[in-house]
């Protein structure tokens, strides 16, 4: 049994709509301290609006979010302080250096500026970044922008994370460092909201797994429960089967179909 003051997270009755359109129908959650939570669901079931909501990025909902024993809608933004976040879509300020951007982010934060910069200079050489720090990210690639993106969401030392996708663009030898620094993060008592389209990666690195359909939390529970529950041996088959997506390989035939057909033509 978890202390109440392990709790980190606790939203009841969470409802949001935008004209006659539910986006979210009564979500209940609670996090405590330390979960790794794959927070998944099809395109439109309500995730980036539910993390949104947390953030603070949108007011107009129903229901109560409490986060570090804070009600959201106190309009008091210095839970914020000890949040970071990684969107799906980040729009990083690309006339800024790497080294300007970690900067300006850790000052947002209220952090030191010599102190935020001594830091960020460490963490981009364990990402290999140090000497590309005074580029402009606008030289950068996908995968080097993700690094400074993931360094910006990390230098306050936060105790709630939302990752959105943050794997994008990285190579394989990042996506595992990047998995190992996640379960460090979780082991010293942060916890991690983290969504992907990525099963496997899900499976493998959450201990928990909350799954979002049309606005409802449809699934709840470690990957062990979420098989016991559906009778399918992989997160890619439970997710399938508890989304009602089943037309996978009838689609894929078809699409091969019609482009083997095309030869026809030619």
């Amino acid at each position: 049994m978890k202390a109440e003051n392990d709790k980190i997270l606790s939203i009841k009755n969470l409802t949001m709509n935008y004209g006659s359109k539910n986006i979210l129908n009564g979500i209940n959650l609670e996090v405590t301290k330390g979960q790794i939570i794959g927070y998944i669901g099809p395109n439109g079931a309500g995730k980036s609006t539910t993390v949104k909501i947390m953030l603070g990025l949108i007011d107009d909902y129903q229901g109560e979010v409490v986060i570090f024993g804070q009600d959201i809608s106190s309009g008091d933004p210095f839970y914020k302080r000890r949040i970071g976040y990684v969107p799906e879509n980040a729009e990083a300020y690309d006339n800024l250096t790497a080294m300007e951007y970690l900067v300006f982010t850790g000052e947002l934060y209220g952090m030191d500026r010599d102190a935020t910069q001594a830091k960020a200079e460490r963490l981009m050489q364990q990402f290999d970044l140090r000497d590309v720090g005074h580029s402009r990210l606008s030289s950068f690639s996908k995968g080097m922008k993700q690094k400074v993106l993931i360094i910006a969401s990390l230098l306050h030392d936060p105790d709630l994370l939302f990752w959105d996708e943050p794997l994008s663009g990285l190579d394989a030898n990042s996506m595992m460092v990047i998995q190992e620094i996640l379960a460090q993060l979780a082991a010293q008592g942060k916890t991690i909201f983290y969504s992907s389209h990525i099963m496997d990666l899900v499976e493998k690195i959450s201990n928990r797994i909350v799954l979002l359909v049309k606005g409802e939390v449809v699934a709840d529970g470690t990957f062990e429960e979420l098989q016991e529950m559906s009778q399918e041996g992989s997160l890619s088959g439970i997710f399938n089967q508890l989304t009602g997506f089943t037309e996978h390989r009838s689609k894929a035939q078809d699409f091969v179909s019609i482009v083997q057909g095309d030869k026809e033509y030619a």
